[in-house]
């Protein structure tokens, strides 16, 4: 097998930069080790940045986006029994957020780069990726046959645990793993408010979103090695209460939860990179607490940067980009990480806090809430920092 460009990952930044190559005339394959039926149904996060949804848009992927994803222009911070909006549009000269599961967005893309003839293999797991400094070939095994792709570039887009970061010598990795995870659930309920609630309270953080008008997605703050056998469905409903309530006395809806689970928080990046002709791409490259909403975008920002450099690879033999690539996106990738960890740090309550650090925490909170520069530099961090 012989391409341009070999994907490894069918998820939104494969998917995303397969699409982006094809408007280019540029071909590329997408070798994904899980079946179609598995990534359009993980569940992950739905915050678009409004660069997101413009792009997609552009890319002519919006249209199902645009009729059923929730666009919102505030967000709400709730502590010591108070809420406070935060207008997103009016304090980033217009910008917003839009709700659209993750899910939602890779079977869009399936669907658009299907119906245009795309080579997505399923079922294919990446062994090795070999020959990066000449000519890179992604060995795989698919139905129980080893294969090898050949290709000009390889795009690393396979998470975390995929095959591509390890192809890269002498990474430098800086990592932070939280001593708290989120517990969250996924309840047939219509979500009890119109707009995100990012809750701080003393027993710990919680999160008030939502997947669609029907179903509420919601959150706690919880010990990063809790069992989830000790939270039966009315202990989440209870403590959700206790942690969003207002001293106006607003209530909670409850349902029944469709799912439940717990998450650890962490921060990660591995540097460079790139390495030769190999690109990492997504959370092949980093991760990022889940406070700020970044995951998805900032893989898609990723994206941007590589298709704009193939482009000038191919159509204008310029390499510069190419060889630009790591640094051009380190900027964004530390600019998110730092945004992340200041709001997982803003809102959760840390190990072995005291009552001076609670007073600390609602103190800075109360500054933020009533500085407009201070939420101005929330807003613009939330929508999506333009890119270059």
């Amino acid at each position: 097998m012989r391409t341009q460009v070999g994907i490894i990952g069918a998820g939104p930044a494969g998917l995303v930069l397969s699409h982006l190559l094809h408007r280019q005339g540029i071909e590329s394959v997408i070798l994904e080790s899980h079946s179609r039926e598995y990534v359009e149904s993980r569940i992950r996060a739905g915050v678009l940045e409004q660069g997101t949804v413009d792009l997609l848009a552009e890319m002519g992927v919006g249209e199902r986006l645009k009729r059923e994803g929730m666009v919102h222009h505030g967000i709400e911070l709730r502590f010591g029994g108070q809420g406070h909006r935060v207008d997103l549009t009016e304090l980033s000269g217009g910008k917003s957020i839009t709700i659209y599961a993750q899910h939602e967005v890779i079977k869009d893309l399936i669907a658009a780069r299907l119906a245009e003839g795309a080579q997505i293999y399923f079922d294919a797991e990446a062994a090795s990726v070999s020959g990066l400094e000449d000519q890179p070939e992604i060995s795989f095994v698919r139905q129980g046959e080893r294969k090898t792709l050949s290709c000009d570039f390889v795009a690393g887009c396979d998470g975390f645990h995929g095959v591509s970061r390890a192809a890269v010598p002498e990474l430098t990795v800086s990592e932070r793993t939280l001593s708290f995870g989120w517990l969250g659930i996924l309840a047939k309920v219509p979500p009890a408010s119109d707009e995100l609630i990012y809750a701080y309270h003393e027993r710990g953080f919680a999160l008030l979103s939502m997947r669609s008008p029907e179903i509420s997605r919601l959150y706690l703050q919880v010990p990063a090695d809790e069992d989830i056998a000790n939270w039966p469905d009315d202990r989440i409903w209870q403590e959700l209460q206790t942690r969003l309530s207002t001293n106006e006395g607003w209530k909670l809806t409850s349902g029944p939860v469709l799912q439940k689970g717990i998450t650890p928080l962490r921060s990660f990046v591995a540097e460079p990179m790139q390495h030769g002709k190999l690109f990492l791409l997504g959370d092949a490259a980093h991760i990022v607490p889940p406070t700020g909403a970044k995951g998805l975008n900032l893989a898609v920002a990723d994206v941007r940067v590589l298709a704009q450099a193939l482009d000038d690879y191919y159509k204008r033999s310029s390499d510069a980009g190419l060889k630009s690539y790591s640094t051009k996106c380190a900027r964004r990738v530390w600019k998110v990480q730092r945004f992340s960890w200041w709001m997982t740090s803003l809102l959760h309550r840390f190990e072995n806090e005291d009552g001076f650090a609670h007073r600390i925490h609602l103190a800075e909170l109360d500054y933020l809430t009533s500085s407009r520069a201070a939420l101005t530099t929330l807003a613009e961090n939330y929508v999506g920092l333009p890119f270059e």
